[in-house]
């Protein structure tokens, strides 16, 4: 076992601080990642303040991890010493369910392993997220990322980046189609990126009309403004899906407005209260509405390749760490151009 500094909270209602976890030697299929950068998730915040339940304490956040690989086990093939890598949202999961014998890993029957908040497959040994200065994983459970690229924003690309690109791919998103982006934030200017990148006609979708030039320069070519009722008139059944990536209170139905015949919106965002959808909303036009939860391994890795090809990465503002529990407010407020990334070394 390795000791490793981190920060962690040790209750809901406790701020972040210095902590210190111990981190596994190396087994043979295992690598060590030296941590350059950790995004900062929204999802870090809800469960650190317990706000979904059933959160474990002490709890070191952190699912969106790049860095270097500095030790790898005997029978590791994927990576060498060297190496940039990356883990998202999970460690481990089952491997023999039909979900994960799919790629679909985060659907795992018996309950992945999540990167932090959670035990490893023995559902004994608790995880610890990024908010360290080194993590160890299965070489399985971690991404490549390829050599040049800022590392920074590179980081959040493993939660934000695969949640959007996830069903943007799924939904067959391809030159010409028609994709609106609810809500410009953490996951909304990923997916606004995204869907530019793979061709689509993006718009975005917000009540803010001081989103729009920001919204252009990420790759919208049209805005809606949402707190405008006449916006939902105008662009009735245009889209073929729309992104739907808000966690605040809104009307699902008005928005299905906006999606064509046989078209989709999928919910990205987790509202506080269950949001009612009524049937007409939906038979009307054949609509559907659905959800999506990041991504697979190898659909993960698809989305790094992607987003290198295309020299996408996440707008970032990077933090020591000492400044993550401003970090936590700040983003209750919207304050945050679109993701926190911590650089690791501040942990030393």
């Amino acid at each position: 076992m390795s000791k490793t500094k981190a920060y962690a909270t040790t209750s809901p209602r406790s701020p972040l601080g210095p902590f210190e976890i111990e981190r596994r030697e190396p087994r043979e299929h295992d690598i060590v990642i030296e941590i350059a950068y950790c995004g900062v998730c929204h999802s870090d915040i809800h469960q650190a303040r317990d706000e979904w339940g059933g959160s474990i304490f002490p709890m070191v956040p952190g699912h969106e991890i790049a860095g270097k690989v500095t030790k790898v086990g005997a029978r590791v093939e994927k990576f060498k010493e060297g190496d940039l890598a990356g883990v998202g949202c999970m460690v481990d999961s089952c491997r023999t369910c039909e979900p994960c014998r799919r790629d679909l890993e985060q659907f795992c029957e018996r309950g992945a392993a999540m990167t932090y908040n959670g035990t490893e497959m023995d559902r004994k040994t608790p995880t610890y997220g990024g908010y360290s200065q080194r993590v160890v994983v299965d070489e399985r459970f971690a991404l490549k990322i390829q050599p040049g690229q800022d590392l920074s924003g590179v980081a959040p690309l493993l939660c934000a980046g695969i949640t959007t690109y996830s069903p943007l791919r799924h939904w067959k998103t391809k030159p010409g189609s028609r994709v609106g982006v609810v809500g410009l934030g953490g996951l909304g200017h990923m997916a606004v990126k995204l869907a530019a990148a793979m061709g689509a006609e993006v718009t975005m979708l917000s009540t803010s009309k001081r989103k729009e030039a920001d919204a252009r320069r990420l790759g919208a070519h049209e805005f809606g403004l949402t707190s405008d009722q006449a916006t939902f008139k105008k662009l009735g059944n245009r889209f073929d899906l729309i992104i739907d990536t808000i966690s605040a209170p809104h009307d699902y139905n008005a928005y299905l407005g906006m999606v064509k015949v046989d078209g989709t919106m999928v919910l990205l965002g987790v509202p506080p209260q269950p949001a009612p959808v009524h049937a007409f909303s939906l038979i009307g036009g054949r609509k559907s509405i659905s959800g999506s939860l990041i991504g697979g391994i190898a659909e993960t890795q698809e989305m790094l390749d992607f987003c290198a090809q295309h020299r996408l990465v996440a707008d970032v503002e990077v933090i020591p760490i000492q400044q993550i529990n401003e970090a936590y407010e700040r983003m209750m407020k919207g304050d945050v151009r679109y993701r926190f990334s911590i650089d690791a070394k501040t942990l030393a």
